[in-house]
C-alpha cells in the first residue's frame, strides 16, 4: 500500500513565510520579557530591606538601630500583629512601618493594644486607609514631595533637630493640643497626638529620615533618634505577608496589589488602545491606478489567491471562480451578456447542452461557499470540467451547422424543338 503524496498548492504557506509573518511579534514579545526581567531585578535590588532595622542597604534602617543601641535603646524586630501587640507595654515605643498594608482587623487590634499601653506609637507613612484607624481624629491629606523643611512647632524634638527632610503624606487633626510640625501648604508632615495613660502617637508623612543614605543629612538623625529613643525599648513592626492575622480582614484581591501595578496596568491599557487605533486607521477609499510594471497573469492570480487564503475568504474566491465561468459560458449557450449571472436564464441554457440534471448545474454555478480549502479546490476543478464540456459541445454543434451539403445533380432540360 503506497502512501499518498502530499500536494503543496500555491496557497500553502511555507516555513519561511510563516517565520517572516511572526518574527516581528516574537521579537517584540522577547524585548518585553527581557525588559520586564531587567526592571524586576533592578527594583528588587533597590527595595530589598525597605525600613528593615537589620538591613544595611540604602533603604534599610540599620544605622538608626545601631545609633539607638549606642544610646542604650534596645530594638526588637517583629513581623506579626500578635508579636507587636504582645510587646506593647508602658515605657515602650512601637514603630509601625507601612501601616497601609495592614487589614482593618489588624488595625483595630493594634489600636486597642497600643492605646492602653501608655507608650509611644510611631506611624511611618500612614495614608487614608490607616491614619484614622490607628490615630482617631486624624485625616491624611494629599501627599507632597519630600524636601528640607523647618519645624515651625513647639515640639522639643523638632526644635532641637532643626531642619529635616520630610514630606509625603500630610495630616489634618481636630485635636487642639496636637503638635503640627514641618508644614507644607499649611498642613504638617509630622504630627504628634497625645493619648491616654501618658502615651502619644507620632505620624511621619515619609520614612526618609530613617533610611541609611538619608540619616546624615540635615537634622534627620537627631529627629529620628529623639522620636524613637524616648523609651528604653523600641518594637520595630514591619508587616509581612506571612502574618496569619492578615487573613482576618475583608480586603479584596485588588487591595493586595501594590499601587505601582495599578499604574502599570493603566499604562498598558492606554498603549493597547493606541495600538488598536493605529492598526485600525482608515486612509480613505481605494483608488485604482496603472501598474508601473507588467505582471504576469499567473503571478497576479497566485498573489490574489494568497490574499484570499490569508483572510480565509473562501466565499469571495468561490464567487470569483463562478462569476468568471458564468461570463464565459453565457455566449456559448446563447445567453446574452446582461443575463450571464441570472439563475433563471443561465441554468436552463447550460442544462440543455448537457445530460446532467439541472439541480447539479444550479448548485455548481450559484451554490453556497465551500466549507474548507479542499472543497474550494474541488469546486474549481468541477467548474473547469463544466466549461470544457460546454466548449466541446458548442464546437461540435458549430461544425455540424457549418458543414456544406452535397451538390444536387444538374437538371437536364428538354431541348427537343
Amino acid at each position: 500500500m503506497t502512501a499518498a503524496a502530499t500536494v503543496s498548492t500555491s496557497t500553502s504557506p511555507t516555513g519561511r513565510q510563516m517565520w517572516t509573518r511572526s518574527r516581528g511579534l516574537l521579537l517584540g514579545f522577547a524585548i518585553l520579557v527581557i525588559a520586564g526581567v531587567i526592571l524586576a531585578v533592578l527594583r528588587s535590588g533597590e527595595q530589598r530591606g525597605l525600613l528593615d532595622p537589620r538591613s544595611a542597604d540604602r533603604y534599610g534602617s540599620r544605622a538608626v538601630a545601631e545609633l539607638l543601641a549606642d544610646r542604650g535603646v534596645s530594638t526588637e524586630f517583629v513581623t506579626t500583629t500578635d508579636a507587636a501587640t504582645a510587646a506593647a507595654r508602658p515605657g515602650t515605643t512601637v514603630l509601625i512601618a507601612e501601616p497601609d498594608r495592614l487589614t482593618e482587623g489588624q488595625q483595630r487590634k493594634l489600636h486597642g493594644a497600643l492605646g492602653k499601653s501608655g507608650g509611644r506609637t510611631v506611624l511611618v507613612g500612614a495614608g487614608e486607609s490607616s491614619a484614622g484607624a490607628l490615630a482617631p481624629g486624624v485625616r491624611a491629606a494629599e501627599p507632597v514631595d519630600v524636601g528640607t523643611r523647618s519645624p515651625g512647632c513647639d515640639l522639643s524634638a523638632a526644635e532641637r533637630a532643626g531642619k529635616a527632610e520630610l514630606g509625603g503624606n500630610r495630616y489634618d487633626s481636630s485635636g487642639r493640643d496636637a503638635d503640627a510640625c514641618y508644614r507644607s501648604g499649611g498642613l504638617p508632615t509630622l504630627l504628634r497626638m497625645p493619648g491616654a495613660n501618658g502615651g502619644d502617637t507620632v505620624l511621619l508623612g515619609s520614612p526618609d529620615i530613617l533610611f541609611n543614605d538619608r540619616l546624615a543629612k540635615e537634622g534627620n538623625a537627631s529627629l529620628a533618634l529623639q522620636l524613637l529613643g524616648s523609651h528604653d525599648h523600641l518594637v520595630w513592626y514591619l508587616p509581612s505577608l506571612s502574618d496569619t492575622a492578615a487573613g482576618e480582614g475583608d480586603r479584596s484581591f485588588t487591595d493586595l496589589i501594590p499601587e505601582g501595578w495599578h499604574w502599570a496596568v493603566l499604562q498598558l491599557t492606554v498603549a493597547a488602545v493606541l495600538a488598536a487605533l493605529w492598526r485600525a486607521r482608515r486612509l480613505g477609499p481605494l483608488v485604482t491606478e496603472r501598474l508601473p510594471v507588467v505582471i504576469r497573469a499567473s503571478e497576479a492570480t497566485e498573489g490574489r489567491a494568497r490574499l484570499y487564503r490569508k483572510a480565509n475568504a473562501r466565499d469571495r474566491a468561490a464567487e470569483a471562480l463562478r462569476s468568471a465561468t458564468r461570463t464565459r459560458l453565457a455566449p456559448l449557450v446563447g445567453v446574452p451578456a446582461a443575463a450571464a449571472h441570472s439563475r433563471q436564464d443561465l441554468v436552463p441554457a447550460v442544462s440543455g447542452h448537457l445530460p446532467l440534471p439541472a439541480p447539479d448545474i444550479d448548485d455548481l454555478l450559484f451554490g453556497p461557499a465551500p466549507a474548507d480549502d479542499s472543497a474550494l479546490v474541488r469546486l474549481a476543478d468541477e467548474l473547469d470540467e463544466l466549461e470544457h464540456r460546454i466548449t466541446s459541445s458548442s464546437t461540435r454543434h458549430t461544425d455540424s451547422v457549418s458543414a456544406p451539403h452535397p451538390a444536387s445533380p444538374p437538371i437536364e432540360r428538354d431541348r427537343t424543338p
